[in-house]
C-alpha cells in the first residue's frame, strides 16, 4: 500500500492522463473554536486524454472519514475505493469528468494541513494551512502534485465575527458563509486558507495606474508590536523592484501576509496570501541583523509569486531552483534596490546562507543541486542548504557567469512564456542561453548534476625570499576533496567566475583597503593569473572576493597571518566576512584549532560593526568550544569566552545593538557564581548595565540559563510565565522547565515529547531546545540508548514535521565520542530502510565524526 506517499511516475502516468480544469472546495469550519473535525466537500472538474476512457486514477486525501464518493452521477462505496491517502477512480470517461467527495477531515497542531492555534490571551482559536510540500490533501481531495494546475473556488463557513483570507480578494460574507471568487490556475500546495478573529492593518501599492491591496495580518494579542508599516516599506521595495527586473505585472489580484502562529517555517509563498511565522513581529527589542531577516523573508516570498507562483516547477526535482531564485533575489533586492535599508545583504548572504551550504555540503548526505527526487519522502528532506543555499550561491555565479543584462532578459522571456504554467530546469536555461550566447549545458552538468564542493587556494611567487616583494607568477589551484563516506557521485572540478582581491593597511586611516581587483574564469586544477605578475604583493590576497563563486577558500600563508592580527581592519564588511567564513571553515575542518579560532575572534571582533556578523560569531565561538575543543581545556576556554562577552557587554555603547548582542552571549555561557549573581540582579533590577532593557525576551534568556545552571526551579519558572502569559511565555517556559539539570526534569521532558503526541509542533521544538545542554552531558548520557530504541516507531507514528524534529533534536550528538559512533552506526545496521530517516540520523552522525577530528587538532595544537 502507499500509505502517504507518492513516486514520480505515478505522477507522471497522472499528469498524462488528466487534465485538471476546477475546484470547487465547500468547508464548514463553524466548530473551529471547539476543534476536532470539519466537513469537506470537494467538487473536481477534470478532463481526461483521448485513449483513457475506462482508464483509472486516484486523488489524493487524507482524513479520518469519507462519507460520500459521486464520480460522474454514479455513487461509489468508500469503504471500496478510500484506503490510506488515495480514492480510487475506477472507469473514468474520455474528457470531461466530475467528482464530488464529502469527507471528515481533521485540524492539526503540527502545523501541516489545517492548524489550528489557541491563543492563551484571549482564549480565540486561529487557523491556517500549510500545504507544502503534499498536504492540501488533509483539508480537501486533490491532485496532490505541482504540475496538475487548476483554479480553486472556496466556499467557507466561519464562526461569526471571525475573518477568512484565501489567495482571492476576501468578499463581504453572508450569514458567515465566505464565498471567494476561483483563483487563476495554480498549483494545490500554493492555495491558502487563514481563518480568525485575527487583526488586520489596510494599505496600496500603486504606480503607473497599478493598483494592489495590501494586507498585514496577526493576532490581537501581537497587534501592539506590529510595525506595519516597517512592513509596508519592504513589500514595496520588493514590488518595484520585482517588476521592473522581471518585467511582469504582479500576476494575482491582492496581497496579504498573515503572521501565524506556531509555523514550522519561516514562511509560505501562498498565491496572494503568503503565511508568515509570528516571531517575525517582535515582541522586544532585537538587533538590525533582526529585522535584516524578516525583510529577507518577506522578498523571498514575494519574488515567489513568479518564480514558484506564476511559473511553477513540473516536479519536486526542480524544488531547488524554486527557492534558490528566491533566496538570489531576496539578496540581490536588498543589494541594489533604491532605498534599501541593508544594502550589505550579500555580506550577510555570505555570513549565513553560503556557511550553511559548505555545511550541507560536506554531509554524507551531500546531493546535486539538481536532486533525483523519487518521490514525497524525498522532497521532504530535500529543503535543505544545498537547495536553498548553494543553490543560490551558484545562481549567483551564473549571473556573473553570463551577465547581470543577459540574466534579468532571459528571466523575463522566462516568465512571459511560460506564465501559468509549468516548467522544467531546461526551460530557463534555453532562455538564458539566448539572451546571453553561452552554451549552458556544460555549466549545468558541472554545477547542478554534481556534488560536493571545491577548494581554491592561492600559489604566489615573489621576487624576494621573504615573499613581500613583487610577484613573479600567480596561479589558482582548484581542488575536488573526495566525498564524504556514503555520498553518491565523484569529485568534480568545475568551472569558476571569480575575482581576486588585492588588499593593503592604509596609514592614514587604518584601514585594509583594496587597492586592485583582477575577475576571471578558473577552470581545471591549476588557473595561471599573468595579471598579477609584475605587481608588489600586497599584504592580503582574498580569493573570490565580492563572493561570486561557491568554493572554499584558503588564505595563502602570509596573508593569513595579517589577517590574523588585523581582520576587524578590513574597510568593507563583505571582505571580513568571506575571511571570518574561512576561518571558522578551516575550524570545522580541523586545519584550524578551536582554541586559535577563539583567539582569532576574540582579537577582531571588538572591530566588526556588522551585527549579524557579529551574533553568527558568537554562536560559532560556543559551538566551537563545546564541541571543537579539547575536552581537557574547554572550562578553561569556556570561562576566557565569558569574561569576554562581559567585558564586550559593559564596554558597548548603551541601547546599541552590540550592546544586547554581547548580553544575549553573556546570558548563554555565564557560569561562576559572580556571573550567575550578576544575572539574577539584572533580572530583578538590583543591578543595571546603562542603556540595556531587560524586556520581556532578554528575560527569559536570562531565566533559561538560571533554569539550566539549577539557580530557578519550578516555582521561578511559574512566577516568570505568571508575568507572560502569552503563547510565546509558554514556550520560553517550556524550555526553562526541560533546562533544569535533574533527573527528574529530563524525564518528565523526554515523555512528554515521546510517550505523549499531544504537545503542538512549537511547544516540542522548545521543549527539545532545553532538553539539550551541552554542560549537562553526563545527565544526558542515558539517552543514547533511549532515542535509538524509540526512533523507528516515532517516525512511524507521528507526522512528518513531528519526527523530523525529534529524530534531529533529540540525536545526542553532544556525546561527541567513538561510543555515539558505534551506537549509531549499529542502529544504521539494523534500522528500518526508511530513506529519509536514515538521512537525517546519517547527518547527525557526521557531526560527531567531524567533532572528533576537531577535538584531536586542538588537543595537538
Amino acid at each position: 500500500m502507499p500509505g502517504t506517499n507518492l513516486t514520480r511516475e505515478e505522477a507522471q502516468q497522472r499528469a498524462k492522463l488528466l487534465t485538471v480544469d476546477s475546484y470547487e472546495i465547500d468547508l464548514d469550519l463553524s466548530g473551529a473554536q471547539e476543534g476536532g473535525t470539519y466537513r469537506s466537500v470537494t467538487t473536481v472538474r477534470f478532463d481526461v486524454a483521448e485513449d483513457g476512457d475506462g482508464a483509472e486514477s486516484f486523488i489524493d486525501l487524507v482524513a479520518p472519514a469519507v462519507h460520500e464518493v459521486t464520480l460522474n452521477g454514479d455513487s461509489l462505496d468508500p469503504a471500496e475505493v478510500f484506503a490510506d491517502s488515495r480514492i480510487a477512480l475506477p472507469g473514468l470517461l474520455r474528457g470531461r469528468n466530475v467528482l464530488r467527495v464529502e469527507a471528515e477531515c481533521a485540524y492539526t497542531n503540527t502545523g501541516e494541513g489545517l492548524h489550528r492555534f489557541v491563543d492563551p490571551v484571549d482564549d480565540q482559536a486561529y487557523l491556517y494551512t500549510q500545504f507544502e510540500v503534499p498536504d492540501a490533501r488533509r483539508v480537501f481531495a486533490s491532485f496532490e502534485q505541482p504540475d496538475l494546475k487548476a483554479t480553486f473556488q472556496f466556499t467557507v463557513k466561519a464562526p461569526e465575527g471571525w475573518t477568512v483570507v484565501s489567495n482571492s480578494p476576501t468578499p463581504e460574507p453572508r450569514d458567515n458563509v465566505w464565498e471567494f471568487a476561483p483563483t487563476p490556475r495554480i498549483s494545490s500546495y500554493i492555495t491558502a486558507l487563514i481563518v480568525g478573529p485575527y487583526h488586520s492593518v489596510h494599505s496600496v501599492y500603486e504606480k503607473d495606474g497599478q493598483s494592489v491591496p495590501l494586507g498585514i495580518y496577526c493576532r490581537p494579542s501581537l497587534a501592539e508590536h506590529l510595525d506595519a508599516d516597517a512592513i509596508f516599506d519592504v513589500t514595496r521595495q520588493g514590488f518595484e523592484w520585482f517588476q521592473e527586473k522581471f518585467d511582469y505585472a504582479y500576476p494575482f489580484e491582492k496581497y496579504d501576509q498573515l503572521f501565524v502562529p506556531e509555523f514550522n517555517a519561516g514562511a509560505m509563498e501562498n498565491a496572494g496570501a503568503v503565511t508568515i511565522r509570528d516571531q517575525y513581529v517582535f515582541r522586544s527589542k532585537v538587533t538590525d541583523a533582526a529585522y535584516e531577516v524578516r525583510a529577507a523573508t518577506i522578498l523571498h516570498e514575494l519574488a515567489h509569486m513568479w518564480f514558484g507562483d506564476l511559473v511553477t516547477m513540473e516536479w519536486w526535482n526542480d524544488l531547488w531552483l524554486n527557492e534558490s531564485f528566491a533566496t538570489y533575489a531576496e539578496a540581490a533586492c536588498q543589494a541594489d534596490a533604491p532605498g534599501s535599508k541593508w544594502p550589505h545583504s550579500w555580506t550577510t548572504f555570505a555570513n549565513s546562507m553560503k556557511t550553511w551550504a559548505y555545511r550541507q555540503d560536506q554531509l554524507p548526505s551531500t546531493h546535486p543541486i539538481m536532486a533525483d527526487i523519487r518521490d514525497l519522502d524525498d522532497v521532504l528532506v530535500n529543503f535543505d542548504g544545498i537547495t536553498y543555499a548553494k543553490g543560490a550561491s551558484v545562481l549567483k555565479q551564473l549571473v556573473a557567469y553570463v551577465g547581470e543584462d543577459a540574466f534579468f532578459r532571459g528571466v523575463q522571456a522566462y516568465f512571459k512564456r511560460h506564465a501559468f504554467g509549468n516548467t522544467r530546469l531546461s526551460d530557463l536555461l534555453g532562455a538564458l542561453e539566448e539572451t546571453s550566447g553561452r552554451d549552458l549545458r556544460t555549466w549545468s552538468k558541472q554545477w547542478l548534476e554534481t556534488a560536493g564542493i571545491n577548494v581554491l587556494r592561492p600559489e604566489i611567487e615573489t621576487d624576494d625570499e621573504e615573499g613581500a616583494g613583487v610577484i613573479t607568477s600567480f596561479a589558482i589551484r582548484q581542488e575536488a576533496p573526495a566525498l564524504p563516506a556514503g555520498a553518491k557521485g565523484e569529485p568534480t572540478l568545475r568551472p569558476h567566475r571569480i575575482a581576486i582581491g588585492l588588499y593593503d593597511l592604509d596609514a592614514a586611516t587604518g584601514k585594509l583597503v583594496r587597492g586592485d581587483r583582477v575577475e576571471l574564469d578558473v577552470d581545471g586544477e591549476l588557473t595561471d593569473v599573468p595579471q598579477l605578475a609584475g605587481k608588489r604583493r600586497p599584504a592580503v590576497v582574498l580569493l573570490n572576493d565580492d563572493d561570486l563563486s561557491y568554493a572554499k577558500v584558503r588564505l595563502d600563508e602570509r596573508s593569513l597571518a595579517f589577517v590574523t592580527e588585523h581582520l576587524g581592519d578590513f574597510e568593507s564588511s563583505l571582505p571580513r566576512a568571506l575571511c571570518w567564513a574561512s576561518a571558522w571553515d578551516m575550524t570545522r575542518d580541523a586545519e584550524l584549532p578551536a582554541r586559535d579560532y577563539l583567539s582569532l575572534v576574540l582579537s577582531g571582533i571588538g572591530k566588526e560593526s556588522d551585527i549579524g556578523v557579529v551574533q553568527s560569531l558568537h554562536r560559532q565561538v560556543k559551538l566551537a568550544i563545546d564541541l571543537y575543543t579539547d575536552p581537557a581545556a574547554r572550562e578553561a576556554l569556556l570561562a576566557r569566552w565569558t569574561d569576554a562577552t562581559l567585558a564586550h557587554l559593559r564596554a558597548a555603547e548603551p541601547a546599541s545593538d552590540h550592546q544586547l548582542a554581547w548580553a544575549r552571549a553573556y546570558a548563554a555561557t555565564a557560569r561562576t557564581p559572580e556571573q550567575l549573581d550578576l544575572l539574577e540582579a539584572l533580572l530583578t533590577g538590583s543591578q543595571t548595565v546603562e542603556g540595556l532593557a531587560v524586556d520581556t525576551e532578554l528575560r527569559w534568556a536570562f531565566v533559561q540559563r538560571l533554569a539550566a545552571v539549577g539557580r530557578f526551579d519550578e516555582a521561578e519558572i511559574a512566577d516568570e510565565y505568571e508575568r507572560d502569559r502569552t503563547a510565546a511565555g509558554e514556550r520560553h517556559a517550556a524550555t526553562a522547565r526541560a533546562a533544569r539539570p535533574t533527573e527528574e526534569a529530563k524525564a518528565e521532558a523526554w515523555a512528554s515529547v515521546i510517550d505523549s503526541d499531544k504537545l503542538p509542533n512549537a511547544v516540542q521544538e522548545a521543549v527539545i531546545a532545553g532538553f539539550v545542554q551541552t554542560d549537562q552531558r553526563e545527565l544526558l548520557a542515558p539517552y543514547t540508548d533511549r532515542y535509538f530504541e524509540v526512533l523507528a516507531d516515532v517516525w512511524a507514528s507521528r507526522s512528518h514535521e513531528m519526527a523530523q524534529q525529534i529524530a534531529v533534536g533529540l540525536y545526542p550528538g553532544i556525546q561527541v565520542s567513538g561510543e555515539t559512533l558505534d551506537k549509531t552506526d549499529a542502529w544504521l545496521t539494523a534500522a528500518s530502510p526508511n530513506a529519509a530517516l536514515r538521512r537525517l540520523v546519517s547527518e547527525s552522525r557526521a557531526g560527531v565524526e567531524r567533532a572528533l577530528r576537531a577535538q584531536a587538532a586542538d588537543a595537538g595544537a
